[in-house]
């Protein structure tokens, strides 16, 4: 885990990659969240909603993201979590998530720093795109 209060903008905080998205990871997904989405795990069903293959749940990308920062600094710390879905993470995406700090500010009274997150596959196509406050 990162000591918040020793970073300085620009500074890379989140980092790691997990492995791919298989559809058994879609599966499991889909009883955890209860989500069951047949375009996420019926390749018939997503053939004709006009999808080559079924793909990954965008809350499943946030879980991973969420995870790859409570990796790096300690749950207790976050104070606000955001992202926003930017491309289809496609079956067999391989996800690497980062976070830089990108602003040191006080947040209602507290020190913190905000850190741009940002989860993309292996080609580097941004997937989901997000920040965080997190005190320092």
């Amino acid at each position: 885990m990162t000591q918040a209060g020793s970073r300085s903008v620009g500074d890379r905080i989140v980092h790691k990659t997990f492995a791919p998205i298989m559809r058994h990871t879609l599966a499991l997904y889909c009883g955890a969240s209860g989500d069951h989405n047949p375009i996420h795990v019926d390749l018939d069903f997503a053939k004709k909603a006009g999808f080559p293959d079924v793909f990954s749940h965008g809350m499943l990308v946030m879980a991973y993201l969420g995870q790859a920062l409570t990796d790096a600094v300690a749950p207790k710390n976050v104070r606000a979590f955001s992202t926003r879905f930017a491309a289809i993470t496609q079956l067999g995406a391989r996800l690497t998530c980062e976070g830089h700090v990108t602003e040191l500010l006080d947040h209602n009274g507290e020190p913190c720093m905000k850190i741009t997150l940002a989860a993309k596959d292996e080609t580097g196509e941004a997937k989901l795109l997000g920040e965080a406050i997190v005190a320092r």
